[in-house]
């Protein structure tokens, strides 16, 4: 009897929970390892600028041009699954030729870390790579991770981050 109450009750806390849904991941912890996934940029945006706050420095904002060369450069190491910061020209180069005028600009790539998390701690625990973050000079952003499925990295990242020039029309 004891044991048929406590299935009646268990039972019961079932169909409650169910009516719940589950909780969601927080986007910064969802793997980019698989078809499909997408980055957040606001939630990169809002990592990086606390990251920045918390070191006594300015946010940064997501900055549509530096989105898309950020995303040509990942789409770039993609293709020849290398990771580099100069596959066929060099950084600054890259940005003057896509247009960006930026007065002081800075990169980081990586691959093989899955999720943001794994990518944003990796990079603050590199000297060079948490230097750019901590960049007193910048106030925008692009970044950008593609999925690469043939490749042992399975995610390449590429974040820039820039001031622009103010003389840029």
């Amino acid at each position: 009897m004891m044991r048929l109450a406590a299935l009646g009750c268990a039972a019961l806390l079932g169909a409650c929970a169910g009516d719940k849904p589950p909780p969601s991941q927080p986007a910064f912890y969802r793997s980019l390892a698989q078809p499909g996934a997408e980055l957040d940029a606001n939630v990169a945006q809002s990592m990086i600028s606390g990251y920045r706050q918390n070191n006594g420095l300015g946010p940064v904002a997501v900055d549509a041009e530096l989105m898309r060369l950020a995303h040509e450069h990942t789409r770039a190491m993609v293709e020849k699954n290398r990771l580099e910061h100069n596959l066929g020209r060099p950084f600054q180069e890259r940005l003057r030729r896509g247009g960006y005028d930026a007065k002081v600009a800075v990169e980081n790539v990586s691959a093989g870390y899955h999720t943001l998390a794994e990518a944003f701690s990796g990079w603050r625990d590199s000297p060079p790579h948490k230097a750019n973050m901590l960049n007193r000079n910048v106030t925008r952003m692009g970044i950008a991770a593609i999925y690469a499925p043939n490749s042992k990295y399975k995610v390449f990242w590429t974040l820039i981050l820039a001031a622009p020039d103010e003389k840029r029309g």
